[in-house]
């Protein structure tokens, strides 16, 4: 399959996911410019971590309007996956196409850190290989990670399954110390109604070789390949 990576102002994230998903998945994988309005013939939509036009006025506020948003909204609309990592969820929450917004870490500092990922929905195209009874252990790198939403919107996505990952202790446990932000309902990643859109922080790309300290992110790679 053919992976397509969006390339905003100030993304730095670009070639990791370009590595993890070419050379350790052996995917196909192109670079497309924010200001492309044709995503080719590309099956699945990486939108990477950075920091899009350098996270003026907020996360993701800048980069909502780049031409490149108005394809991937026409390619998800169609039912085809969107990955949005870490700023890509930024920027998928600012367009509209995840609810929610990401503010501040409550502590105010940013974190670059080993989470584990206690995996929720494991029947989406983004995490049907995740193995039912482990925790991921995948790193984040962020200052405004901290998942917010009103109460509606949070029990929708309680109710509909559509929370994907939250942030847990190695064992399993959801506390509020495994959170390295504050998230509300300790969530790390959501789907939106279709299922094939999921945005979240912890990076997957960073965890697909054995010398990175993780495999686990891998997982996730290869649900979106074997959806498809």
């Amino acid at each position: 399959m053919k992976f397509g990576i969006i390339i905003f102002p100030g993304t730095w994230s670009d070639r990791d996911c370009h590595y993890a998903v070419s050379n350790i998945m052996g995917q196909d994988a192109v670079y497309i410019w924010h200001r492309d309005t044709n995503l080719g013939d590309c099956d699945c939509i990486i939108l990477p971590g950075g920091f899009s036009y350098g996270d003026y006025l907020r996360p993701g506020a800048i980069a909502r309007f780049s031409p490149v948003m108005d394809a991937v909204k026409n390619f998800a609309d169609n039912g085809k996956p969107v990955i949005g990592i870490c700023n890509g969820f930024q920027v998928l929450c600012e367009s509209g196409l995840l609810p929610g917004i990401l503010m501040q870490n409550n502590h105010l500092q940013y974190r670059c850190q080993w989470t584990n990922l206690k995996t929720e929905n494991k029947s989406s195209i983004f995490t049907s290989k995740c193995p039912a009874d482990k925790t991921l252990k995948i790193p984040v790198s962020h200052y405004e990670g901290n998942y917010y939403a009103d109460d509606n919107t949070l029990k929708k996505l309680e109710d509909d399954g559509r929370i994907a990952f939250r942030y847990a202790t190695a064992g399993g446990e959801i506390t509020d110390s495994a959170s390295p932000n504050g998230a509300a309902h300790n969530i790390a990643g959501i789907l939106n109604k279709k299922g094939n859109i999921l945005g979240m922080m912890p990076h997957p790309e960073r965890s697909c070789e054995n010398i990175l300290g993780s495999t686990d992110g891998n997982y996730i790679w290869e649900s979106i390949i074997a959806s498809l």
